[in-house]
């Protein structure tokens, strides 16, 4: 019995040794995120509700571009709900994005320029692996404005801003 268990005490030393660390090249790490993106953005184009929606984790959250639109995952299904089921939410096509990854990849960033209704759009987020899959945990949807068009834009929110501005520092 003795010779037995040390038989089994080297071989498991042996086979400990000999097991490489598992490396996970990050290209492909890239491109896994990319995929569930995009796949994300094409179940809103598709209106998809639930694949969308099994994209995001369970504490996901979205902010939009109007000042008032920081949805919480449930009240984000809430807004949604109504314009997926008219088979009409939204089409964003990927211009150009860039993805970074943390140490464990397990955790990552991007930020996107996109094709939209609004015209370009920049998006970013966080995504998270949850269970083996890609998903989105916070995205920030903004509109782009040219440097020179900034004070135009200035003047035309101004009054809107001011409200806002007021109501939040109530």
């Amino acid at each position: 019995m003795k010779y037995f268990t040390l038989t089994l005490l080297a071989a498991f030393t042996i086979f400990s040794c000999n097991k490489k660390e598992e490396k996970i090249n990050p290209d492909l790490v890239k491109k896994d995120i990319t995929t569930n993106i995009e796949a994300w953005h094409k179940a809103a184009a598709d209106a998809d509700f639930e694949a969308y929606f099994s994209l995001m984790t369970e504490d996901g959250v979205f902010i939009g571009t109007d000042a008032s639109e920081n949805w919480q995952l449930k009240d984000f299904k809430s807004y949604s709900k109504p314009h997926f089921d008219k088979g009409k939410a939204w089409r964003f096509t990927t211009l150009e994005r860039h993805v970074y990854l943390d140490k464990t990849q397990n955790l990552a960033w991007f930020d996107e320029l996109l094709d939209t209704q609004m015209e370009i759009c920049r998006g970013s987020g966080v995504v998270e692996k949850v269970d083996g899959i890609w998903k989105v945990k916070h995205y920030v949807l903004s509109i782009t404005i040219p440097n020179n068009k900034v004070s135009d834009v200035i003047v035309m929110k101004k009054e809107i801003d001011s409200v806002t501005k007021a109501k939040l520092r109530e």
